[in-house]
């Protein structure tokens, strides 16, 4: 999942666990990325033969642990995130892995259920990566447009993937804007750096996805306590639980786009969505993840 300039926030939020998991005491971290590719598994997994020995190997995505299993380990686990349990031939890879991983992990108890056997499922943690709430965090929307360069007053709202992929559903979050009358701005390449300036700079976020394998990006929102309306897949029904002013429901356009409208005519439109994104922060996640490993060493 190594970044490039036409991806530039691919892999960030393994990014953020492992520098999270670098924060906590008793524990050193190395982190190996590559880019997607057979050649780049192959070659990852040579590169993985002339490395050390380690306690533990995780590896992120289902086709990630098949050149960690070259690297030497006591424990070897795996968390999966969504498209390589739901495209055929990445959740055959996954599933054939499987049994060589002693630590196995889900993002969300949803996408827990879609593994492959029944094993797998009843064994398998839920160990998000978690949400930076040191780089998500609000900022005055006026401050935040005009560090982007975006007029101060026009009604906005964004939509926080890249429109090219289609279980995000831009089409859904564009009939939001046309019904409300207010530009829709789709984040593709644009750098992590910046996606706090978006956010907060939008009257509301808008995440119609059809399935998520956590939800980041509502998270990410309710980090700089920003208005979002999102359907309830992956983690947002339990992320927004009981964050006023906020949406989780199945797309509708008119309900959404009647609770998009009260955000639009606010000059600077909040939630009190911090606390709640605080309960997935990258350090909270981050201390799961070092507890499971310390108690998957213990029966190694």
């Amino acid at each position: 999942m190594r970044a490039d300039p036409t991806h530039p926030g691919r892999g960030s939020f393994v990014r953020d666990q492992v520098a999270a998991l670098r924060e906590l005491e008793g524990v050193d971290v190395e982190l190996f990325e590559f880019p997607p590719g057979v050649r780049e598994l192959a070659g990852a997994a040579r590169e993985g033969r002339r490395r050390g020995r380690f306690d533990v190997v995780h590896a992120h995505y289902g086709l990630t642990a098949w050149p960690a299993l070259a690297v030497r380990a006591r424990l070897r686990a795996l968390t999966v995130h969504g498209s390589d349990l739901r495209i055929a031939r990445t959740r055959h890879a996954t599933a054939v892995v499987l049994p060589a991983i002693g630590l196995l992990a889900a993002t969300s108890a949803e996408l827990a259920a879609q593994l492959p056997t029944s094993r797998a499922r009843a064994r398998a943690r839920i160990l998000p990566c978690g949400v930076d709430t040191g780089r998500f965090a609000p900022l005055e929307r006026r401050a935040a447009r005009e560090r982007i360069g975006l007029a101060v007053d026009r009604p906005l709202l964004l939509f926080p993937a890249d429109r090219s992929r289609p279980e995000k559903r831009f089409d859904l979050a564009e009939r939001v804007a046309l019904a409300c009358g207010a530009e829709l701005v789709a984040l593709g390449a644009t750098p992590p750096a910046e996606l706090p300036l978006w956010i907060n700079a939008a009257n509301a976020v808008l995440v119609p996805s059809e399935r998520e394998g956590f939800g980041l990006a509502v998270l990410e929102a309710l980090a700089c306590d920003v208005p979002v309306l999102a359907t309830p897949v992956g983690e947002h029904a339990a992320a927004l639980a009981g964050v006023e002013g906020c949406l989780c429901a199945p797309f509708d356009a008119d309900r959404w786009a009647g609770v998009a409208r009260v955000h639009l005519a606010a000059e600077d439109p909040r939630v009190a969505g911090r606390a709640a994104a605080e309960r997935y922060s990258a350090k909270v996640m981050a201390g799961r993840v070092l507890g499971a490993w310390r108690e998957a060493l213990g029966s190694v």
